[in-house]
This record gives structure tokens, sequence and C-alpha cells, in this order.
């Protein structure tokens, strides 16, 4: 396969604490790391959780709200205050994206003067078809979707449906374990391997969404063949909050930029010696 030099998005999601100065702190912080995109999360909660708005947040210590429902408003930005992150993004020279979590707020995003390369469809979502209608009629950009907690014939679906509608050239699979932090053992890299065996001639690429502890995974990840890699962001994982458990801080992001910069100057194979390497032959190698 051609390697491409990986795509690092830092996914802030709802790790802002429904702060819009934090969250532009945050943008402003990823870009110093090395990233070149930031992206979001966008949800109309009162139609999305249904009768589930009022129940309690399963757990307490994370909770903003008295319900779920206003645990999940607390964290929620407008889409003024989106065209406000999206402005922000500008300005530090990185790309703005989202997630979108159901039909409604893809409908009032698409409205907006937000430009962006990309939108995501998260793995709790990637099954409503209504959603996936939307994007792949009216948004023109690229379509990323999360494979978290999706059956092999789940995934064959969603590929079949951006094929009639003439879209799989535009979507990029995700393998991706929706745990927080996700074990070791649960991960499962080879899917990779196994995606872009079956969808690399179909699709426009693969990537990888990581919710483990450390960077190790992500760079594996790059080298079985994920060109873009996400991962949770936050400015301290102390943080009251759900997500921040399995994000990576300011230290840790500039180290995965850094050592996927890296690993992907190291992704060929050596035709011949290198002039370095050459003088090292000629100096130490003893040939008969």
């Amino acid at each position: 396969m051609q390697y491409k030099n990986p795509l690092v998005i830092a996914e802030i999601g709802c790790n802002h604490k429904g702060d819009l100065k934090i969250a532009k702190k945050m943008i402003e912080t990823a870009a110093k790391c090395g990233v070149k995109c930031a992206k979001f999360q966008k949800r109309h909660n009162k139609y999305l959780l249904g009768e589930k708005f009022n129940l309690p947040h399963p757990v307490q210590e994370n909770s903003y709200g008295k319900t779920y429902g206003l645990h999940r408003e607390f964290l929620e930005f407008n889409f003024k205050e989106h065209y406000e992150l999206y402005k922000s993004c500008r300005k530090n020279k990185i790309s703005y994206s989202t997630s979108l979590w159901e039909k409604k707020s893809a409908e009032g995003f698409l409205k907006t003067k937000i430009k962006c390369d990309f939108l995501k469809i998260p793995s709790a979502c990637n099954l409503d078809f209504e959603l996936l209608e939307i994007l792949a009629n009216k948004f023109k950009g690229k379509i990323h979707i999360s494979l978290g907690m999706t059956k092999i014939n789940e995934i064959d679906k969603i590929v079949e449906f951006f094929i009639k509608k003439n879209r799989n050239k535009d979507i990029v699979l995700y393998s991706c374990t929706s745990t927080y932090p996700s074990n070791f053992e649960d991960i499962g890299l080879l899917d990779i391997k196994k995606l872009r065996k079956q969808f690399s001639n179909i699709v426009h690429d693969i990537g990888f969404s990581g919710h483990h502890n450390g960077i190790a995974i992500d760079i594996a990840a790059y080298a079985l063949g994920a060109n873009y890699i996400e991962r949770h962001f936050t400015l301290d994982r102390t943080w009251k909050g759900t997500d921040h458990a399995a994000s990576l801080e300011p230290s840790g992001l500039t180290k995965l930029v850094r050592d996927l910069k890296n690993t992907f100057k190291t992704m060929h194979e050596k035709k011949e010696l290198s002039k370095s390497e050459l003088a090292q032959r000629k100096k130490l190698k003893l040939v008969k």
C-alpha cells in the first residue's frame, strides 16, 4: 500500500466543559501540538434522547446536570457558537469538523456558513440511515464513519448504502472500539487490515479512532494502514466528564504528532543504502 502523511484529528468533543473560552483555548493548544484538525460534536438532545432525557446520568460524579439530558444540554454549543469555533480553527490555521448525532443536527448544520472538509458519523449513529441520507444527498465533502459497536454485516450495509448513492469514494471508515478508556485486548487492531483488504478500492480511505491510554496503539494503527488518526483531547485528564480519562493531554498529543510524522518517514522499502549507512559500511563491514 501507499502510505500517506497521517492526518491527526484532535477530538475535543465535549471536553470543553460547556465553556466557549475553554473550547477556543483547546483549539489554540491543539494547533500548537501540530494537529491539522479539531473536531467537536453536535446533538439535538431532546430529539436524540427522547424519554431518556429525564433519566439520571449513569455516572453522577461526571454529570453537569440533574438528568442526563440536562447534562448534555449544559455541554452543548448552538450553531452560532460552532461558527465561532470554526472561525477560531481558521485563525489557528487548522481545519474544523464535527460529529453529527441525528438528522436535526445535520439539517441545522448544513444551513450554517461553516465550511469543512469532512463531517463525522459517530459509532452510535452509523445505522441511522435518515442521517446518512441527508449527508449523502446534501453534504459535498468527505463523510467519516466510526465503526465501534458495529457488526460485520452492518458495515457491509453502510458501505452498500453509499455505493447506491454514488458517494462511496467520499467515505472514510474508522476502526474503533467504543469503550472509555479501551482495554488493549479489546481493540483488535488487525481489523484495520481487514477493512483495508475489503474496502480500500471501494471507499476513500481507512482511519482509526482510539480511546486507549498512551500513543503506541496509534502508531501501530498507522503502520497497519490507518491514514487518519483521531484521539480525544483534553487540557486536563482529571477534569470532570466522561471522556477525559480516555483523552490525550497536550504533551501526549504533541508526541503523537511527532511520532506519526517520524513513522511516515520510515514506511518504505530500502532500495539502496543511504549515504550515512554507506559511510558506516565502509568503516565497519567485513566484506570478503
